[in-house]
């Protein structure tokens, strides 16, 4: 699977997984909720280390830029908000970096 196929479906099982912990503890939901989040949690952690890099530290530090978008497109899709345009520069800001962590040229 390609890097950023990886990196969209990691964020959607970590998002989804985080979101059911959110929902059992603060939505007061039904402790039913942990099961398929921890599976979701499980998933995001075998997604990313999936990611071709040399070094793990890289490749999640490329990840949180996506991660950031996912969150914000969760806002709006899930949450009903519909992020505003600080939210629209910060995310812009973080997949320019996310894109210079994993195609930068790298010294030998």
């Amino acid at each position: 699977m390609p890097t950023p196929a990886l990196y969209i479906a990691a964020a959607i099982a970590e998002i989804a997984g985080c979101f059911a912990f959110w929902a059992w503890w603060r939505l007061e939901k039904s402790m039913l909720w942990l099961a398929p989040g921890m599976l979701c949690l499980a998933a995001f952690a075998f997604l990313l280390a999936m990611v071709e890099t040399e070094a793990a530290g890289r490749a999640y530090a490329a990840y949180g830029g996506i991660y950031v978008v996912a969150s914000l497109v969760w806002l709006w899709s899930v949450e009903g908000l519909r992020p505003d345009r600080w939210d629209t520069i910060g995310a812009a800001l973080c997949i320019a970096g996310a894109a210079t962590i994993l195609y930068g040229p790298r010294s030998a």
